[in-house]
């Protein structure tokens, strides 16, 4: 019997070779296989190899669903390893899905195309997404359009996204679910867009209310309908007439197709109430409306729903000047008021306020006809005279010139303080211009009467003259017994300030003084300093001078003794 040889090395390892040939051509590969059993939650899949691979059936479910596998099937897995340490092949279906993914996917991406996926985890910054086995980035900004608070509706659905940016190496997607809606939703609007016309009347909900509006879908494109265009009423807040959700009839006032904006308005929808104001509303008509709003230059009033009138300031009040209108009326106050001027063109109504009440001008001029009397409280002083406040709060003005005889400027306002009570005359009224002119000084004994008697006097002469009223300003004196009255300022009641206090003066007391002038009244005004400065001059120069070596006691001694004799004659 012959003997059998031993194989050499070299065909023990070419026997190797055809046992385990190409095996390691395996590694790192996706190849298809068969599963041969399921043990538990494993898939037993043979790819052809020594030994079969274990998979875990959920990396054959999409996420969320359970995985659709029996005995017999055909799959494709990614060998990771010929033979792990228990002499079994390490294959995985995540792997071969993804590498498949990829593949597929950066053919898409460099196509511009759509991919398909499903949310199915949340990470910082946004989500993740499965793309058929590769996992994507969702940003939390790609999301939606608009802000989404909540994102579980969207979760597990498949759903169309677009790449925006892809890295393989790095193993790095980043997905857009907001692009795809953008597109999608430029493409309904374009198409509907095209189907409005101007003036047509169309329903829509109310997507959104801001201050100055409310967004309506029309079905896929948003209109504006701003304020204004709510009502022809004031509506201060749209949330004052609609609500978001509701569904509202509107009319397409403007489109603009390169911008895709709409304009829409409700009031178009109702009668205009403008139409034939002028006739609703006469110049001259007295009406009552209601206060809505209020500004530093007027009030506006609503005469009817959707027609306002303007109040102007200057016409609120016949005596509150300068006032803001907030201190005459109130919002929602309702008030009577007078029709100006009407304007339709422009939806212009001009209203008056004090024209609805009885002008106090008239009233006082036929209460206190000229000449009469009138008292009031100087309510204040000006450069020019002084303002009295009198009845129906109506100011009549003293001019400085008729405050008092013989005094005018500043020391006749200084005759009076603010909050004291005078007597005065009506000297002219005007109600058209509402001024009332006053006198003081025509109230004052003597003075219309014996003014007159003023052009009996010359100028530097002397007089002895009367204490008829003493004042802190100066003294009311009176020329001899009968004569012209006039003023002297407390300054001219002598050269020394100790001379100059006039409380050192009685009424009926008589000294003398000098004629220092007339006002325009005629009446004269006097001056005791005047006389004496007059009397000193003349007797330097009749008895002598300082300079040749006379003394002014000396001087003034001589001529009170010449004069003593002359008065002794």
């Amino acid at each position: 019997m012959a003997t059998q040889a031993l194989p050499s090395r070299d065909d023990f390892a070419a026997m190797l070779d055809d046992m385990f040939g190409g095996a390691d051509s395996f590694e790192g590969r996706v190849v298809h296989g068969t599963v041969t059993a399921i043990e538990n939650d494993m898939a037993v899949i043979d790819v052809g190899l020594k030994s079969e691979g274990r998979v875990p059936l959920r990396e054959f479910a999409a996420p969320g669903q359970k995985a659709d596998l029996k005995v017999g099937d055909e799959v494709e897995v990614y060998v990771d390893r010929v033979e792990n340490m228990h002499g079994e092949a390490m294959l995985s279906r995540d792997r071969a899905r993804r590498e498949a993914a990829w593949d597929k996917l950066e053919l898409e991406f460099s196509q511009g195309n759509r991919v398909e996926g499903v949310i199915f985890g949340r990470v910082k910054g946004g989500f993740t997404v499965d793309l058929s086995g590769a996992v994507a980035f969702l940003p939390g900004s790609q999301v939606d359009i608009r802000p989404v608070r909540d994102v579980t509706p969207l979760m597990d659905i498949p759903q169309p996204f677009q790449i925006l940016k892809m890295d393989r190496k790095r193993g790095n997607i980043v997905v857009s679910r907001r692009a795809v809606l953008e597109e999608t939703r430029a493409e309904q609007r374009s198409g509907l867009i095209q189907s409005l016309h101007e003036g047509q009347i169309i329903e829509g909900v109310v997507k959104n209310i801001t201050d100055y509006g409310a967004f309506v879908d029309l079905g896929g494109i948003d209109g504006l309908l701003h304020v204004t265009d709510l009502s022809y009423k004031r509506v201060n807040h749209p949330s004052e007439m609609i609500n978001i959700g509701d569904t509202v009839r509107v009319q397409i006032i403007r489109i603009n197709k390169d911008t895709q904006r709409i304009s829409l308005g409700m009031k178009q929808l109702e009668s205009d109430p403008w139409d034939g104001a002028s006739a609703k509303y006469p110049v001259g008509a007295k009406l009552s409306g209601r206060v809505t709003n209020i500004t530093e230059y007027g009030a506006f009033v609503e005469l009817e729903a959707g027609i306002e009138g303007l109040v102007h300031v200057s016409e609120m009040s016949w005596t509150k000047k300068n006032v803001h209108p907030g201190k005459i009326v109130s919002t929602s106050q309702e008030v009577d008021v007078v029709v100006l001027e009407v304007d339709e063109d422009k939806r212009r109504i001009s209203l008056g306020l004090k024209q609805a009440q009885n002008n106090p001008w008239e009233a006082f001029a036929a209460a206190h006809p000229i000449g009469s009397t009138v008292e009031g409280e100087v309510k204040n002083a000006t450069e020019f005279g002084l303002f009295i406040g009198l009845d129906n709060d109506v100011d009549g003005m003293v001019h400085m010139s008729d405050i008092a005889w013989g005094v005018s400027g500043e020391d006749a306002l200084a005759l009076h303080r603010k909050g004291e009570t005078v007597q005065a005359v009506v000297l002219d009224i005007d109600p058209e211009k509402e001024r009332i002119s006053l006198g003081m000084k025509q109230l004052e004994r003597g003075g219309p009467v014996a003014a007159g008697a003023g052009d009996r006097l010359g100028k530097n002469q002397v007089v002895t003259v009367t204490v008829l009223e003493v004042r802190d300003a100066g003294l009311e004196v009176q020329a001899g017994d009968d004569g012209a009255t006039g003023f002297i300022k407390r300054t001219d009641l002598g050269r020394d300030r100790d001379e100059q206090r006039p409380e050192r003066f009685q009424v009926g007391q008589k000294f003398d003084a000098m004629v220092t002038g007339f006002d325009r009244s005629k009446k004269p005004t006097f001056s005791v300093k005047a006389m004496q400065i007059a009397e000193e001059k003349q007797a330097v120069a009749q008895y002598g001078s300082s300079d040749s070596g006379a003394t002014l006691g000396n001087i003034l001694g001589e001529a009170l003794k010449a004069r003593n004799e002359a008065d002794k004659k």
